[in-house]
């Protein structure tokens, strides 16, 4: 068991190393703020452990608490920094919708046209998401044949679609996973599954289209056609 923690332990110090670096190179300035988070969470512990005539105890408690307030701190800027990272890059949707946790059945590049604008689809309690990245006016045009598509076989299941971006009426790429978690949910478990595959049945357009260019997120797997290759 101690074998195992020891070679467990070096991974994720080198993950938190990882993220330290990849976050740096967008915010200069993280070092500084950590430290400054630090000292002052500590700081202001430590000085009401004297007033309270207890400064050892509360010292002991404000390395603790700056410790968790810098984890707290660096989690954010290191998350905004990946966001800002991924936006723009094809693919940064189905990266933020393959890291759902259980409950959501994502199935990237349902739709795709030659212009490389691209629908992928999220089923969940709230119903179905389609979510589409590329450009907003040929994009409306891929959704509502899409919906059509799926109109026959998905009865009165609510169907949302979100737009990936910044304008107005597009959903920004760092509040997609929020906008979707608020969704009311009126499905139970079974029938989310039961609607998944319905859909998988319908095939996807991915073994006949081109795979988008340039560069994706670490971590985005291409979905297989239906024949499994």
């Amino acid at each position: 068991m101690a074998r195992k923690d020891n070679t467990e332990n070096p991974g994720r110090l080198k993950q938190i190393a990882q993220t330290y670096k990849m976050t740096r190179r967008v915010d200069r300035k993280i070092g500084w703020i950590l430290a400054g988070v630090g000292l002052v969470t500590f700081g202001v512990l430590l000085a009401i452990g004297y007033l309270i005539g207890h400064p050892v105890y509360v010292g002991i408690l404000g390395v603790l608490l700056a410790v968790l307030a810098c984890a707290i701190v660096f989690g954010r800027r290191a998350e905004r920094a990946a966001f800002g990272q991924m936006e723009g890059q094809p693919g940064a949707a189905a990266a933020v919708l393959e890291n759902f946790k259980r409950g959501w059945h994502f199935t990237p590049a349902v739709a795709m046209n030659r212009n490389q604008d691209v629908v992928h689809r999220a089923v969940g309690k709230a119903g179905i998401v389609l979510v589409a990245e590329g450009n907003p006016n040929r994009l409306r045009s891929l959704l509502a044949s899409e919906k059509k598509k799926m109109s026959r076989i998905v009865g009165d299941v609510p169907v949302y679609d979100m737009i990936v971006g910044n304008d107005e009426g597009q959903v920004p790429l760092k509040k997609l996973r929020t906008k979707m978690l608020k969704l009311p949910r009126v499905l139970q478990g079974p029938q989310v599954t039961q609607i998944n595959d319905r859909l998988r049945a319908l095939g996807d357009l991915m073994s006949n289209m081109p795979v988008p260019k340039g560069p994706m997120p670490k971590g985005m797997k291409l979905p297989k056609g239906p024949n499994g290759r």
